[in-house]
């Protein structure tokens, strides 16, 4: 996860999709090339060892100033052939060119035309990268160091790149996150492992860390699955996350995902998209497609597909452990949308580059308007994500938009309704348990119509997509009830049997899942929107559970009036468009629900969609394969 990838700048569609065509095999070609010079460039800096991160750190300020004079050993062979969105040579004596009003002079030559182009392009592939390091580096001297070699370059009169976003979120103001010399020793050392696990410390990790009891969990599952012991080739493992992430066009981890899997020794024909993938894998999609936004159509049929004999068959532990991948990343972009996680900085649109670096305190607005002046702009896919949102804002045809917005109870009157909630002594019979749940299936069906199909995909994420006009269909419509009955947790349960099946099958990463999935839904610091000593079960239990009635899952011994009893209509509108459409989740979303708790216990919020909606896809998976067995 060292250089970004590649941002496509283009004048319509039909010629982006004849460019990147003709272009993608050089530019994967000089990706993979530069992949493999930054991560030995930078590998020494992941070390716990002081001492080794000062000899490194010393090493690499000795080397940028060798390239800034001249000298050194270049790396790139096609260095007429620059990566589109890393400035070139020309580009950065533009840039000088605004700053002073004209080329700065040494003895009589431009700064630019002193340096060699071949060291100039390493310049421009490594300042991004020591950018992210001297803002995202757990480690105090690695920040301090990539500073003071961002202010040598500008000190050589060179442009010098500043991040397009302040902070890990758009919809979290980044004071909200502690800086570096008042965060918990907990924290810390939870940040230095995401650090060291994956050469950079992400954003998701950063925005996480307002839960380190949950983020330590998290980090390692994550680890488990994509490094750990497992049937599943690493190369495989990355790839599935980018299948995965593609079903809701989340450029952000599609993007670290491309990386990922080029470092593992993935082929890079693979990234030109589903077409040029082994069968084998190929033969994954449609439980890709069906597990990410209607699980329930699921069945045995899916899993003998896969497992029936041939060179391209799967075993039953390599299916799981798919799954489980699966299921992670479908889950994963919920959290990153409903956050608003920025790109990170090194990435296409994470950063930008102008003559005079503005402060961290300036307008938002004229970062952009000096991003477009310079020719850097967010990858394209990021800009379709955008321009979906802004198309559907305000409109009633699109979850959650039916003004005007209604008032929100205060925290006053959910606290009061809890407790007398917890009070009730009444008891319901199954006949009226089972007719509250239906009633909030059927209103969760009314909250809005089934979004506009999709016309246009990203160009730079397509490939990754097959059937995009396959979305999620609200479950109390799904047709014939008698074919698809509702999923009861009292006949299939996680913890009674899939903990138990995906144990078996794919060792030892129940446990890590189980954990995970018990520290979101136990997570409380007994405090709401301020108040100290709540207890937050009720409430907590009801966005779990109102998260699996949409897709079908009924906990027989749960009164389900009580999610009409605390959840306001705004917030299962939210929650709806995080589990089912996350990419259409917008910061007015974020803003208009919850108004009255903290940023981290919204945080909380998306947490448990993100668990919730993954054991839900989890059960239907595994019990799909449980039948598939018997």
């Amino acid at each position: 996860m060292f250089v970004q990838t590649f941002g496509i700048n283009h004048c319509n569609n039909n010629e982006l999709l004849q460019n990147t065509t003709m272009d993608i095999d050089r530019n994967y070609a000089e990706l993979c090339n530069d992949l493999d010079l930054v991560s030995r460039f930078c590998l020494p800096i992941c070390c716990r060892d002081n001492e080794i991160r000062e000899v490194a750190l010393d090493v690499i300020s000795k080397t940028v100033e060798g390239w800034l004079d001249g000298v050194g050993s270049p790396k790139h062979s096609n260095t007429e052939n620059n990566l589109e969105h890393l400035p070139s040579g020309n580009n950065m004596n533009s840039f000088c060119e605004k700053k002073n009003g004209e080329s700065e002079l040494r003895n009589g030559q431009s700064v630019i035309a002193n340096i060699p182009k071949e060291y100039m392009d390493l310049v421009a592939l490594h300042l991004p990268i020591i950018l992210r390091l001297s803002i995202n580096c757990p480690f105090a001297n690695v920040r301090e160091k990539c500073k003071q070699i961002l202010q040598i370059v500008r000190d050589r009169g060179l442009p010098v790149p500043y991040p397009v976003k302040n902070g890990p979120s758009d919809y979290i103001n980044s004071r909200e996150f502690l800086s570096w010399d008042t965060q918990s020793d907990k924290t810390h050392t939870l940040f230095i492992d995401a650090f060291l696990q994956n050469n950079r410390l992400d954003h998701v990790s950063q925005v996480m860390g307002l839960h380190p009891a949950y983020l330590n969990h998290f980090l390692k599952t994550q680890y488990f699955i994509l490094r750990g012991d497992g049937p599943l080739p690493y190369d495989f493992r990355h790839y599935i996350a980018i299948m995965a992430a593609g079903r809701h066009q989340c450029s952000y981890l599609i993007s670290l995902q491309k990386q990922e899997f080029l470092l593992q020794g993935g082929n890079p024909t693979w990234l030109k998209g589903l077409s040029y993938i082994p069968r084998k894998l190929r033969n994954l999609y449609e439980i890709n497609k069906i597990l990410g936004h209607r699980p329930w159509l699921l069945n045995k049929s899916h899993i003998e597909k896969l497992t029936k004999g041939g060179p391209d068959s799967w075993s039953l532990a390599e299916v799981v452990h798919a799954i489980v991948i699966l299921a992670h990343f479908h889950s994963l972009c919920s959290f990153v949308f409903s956050c608003g996680v920025n790109e990170e900085v090194d990435q296409a649109g994470g950063h930008a580059y102008q003559a005079s670096n503005p402060t961290p305190d300036d307008d938002s607005s004229a970062i952009a308007e000096c991003t477009t002046s310079n020719n850097i702009s967010r990858s394209q896919s990021q800009k379709i994500v955008n321009d979906t949102r802004q198309n559907h804002e305000g409109a009633t045809s699109c979850i959650g938009r039916s003004p005007p917005p209604e008032p929100e109870v205060g925290i006053v009157t959910l606290m009061a309704r809890m407790k007398t909630l917890s009070e009730r002594t009444e008891e319901c019979t199954q006949t009226e348990l089972t007719k509250r749940f239906e009633n909030v299936e059927s209103q969760s069906a009314e909250l809005g119509a089934v979004p506009e199909p999709i016309t246009e995909v990203a160009a730079d994420i397509s490939q990754f997509i097959d059937d995009p006009n396959f979305l999620y269909q609200d479950f109390a419509r799904r047709g014939e009830i008698s074919d698809i009955p509702t999923f009861r947790v009292q006949d299939y349960s996680w913890d009674d049997h899939g903990y138990s099946l995906v144990n078996r099958l794919y060792n030892d990463v129940g446990y890590l899942l189980d954990d995970k999935f018990k520290t979101a839904y136990n997570l409380t610091y007994y405090t709401m929107g301020g108040r100290r000593d709540v207890d937050t079960s009720r409430f907590r239990r009801a966005i779990w559970n109102y998260i699996q009635c949409m897709f079908g899952i009924r906990h027989d011994d749960y009164d389900y009036g009580e999610i009409n009893h605390l959840l306001e209509r705004s917030l299962k509108t939210f929650i709806k468009s995080a589990c089912c459409y996350p990419e259409r989740v917008t910061k007015k979303d974020y803003d208009r629900v919850l108004r009255e708790f903290e940023h981290s216990e919204k945080v909380h919020v998306n947490l448990m969609v993100l668990e919730s909606r993954m054991q839900a896809e989890l059960l239907y998976a595994l019990k799909a394969v449980m039948r598939y067995m018997t």
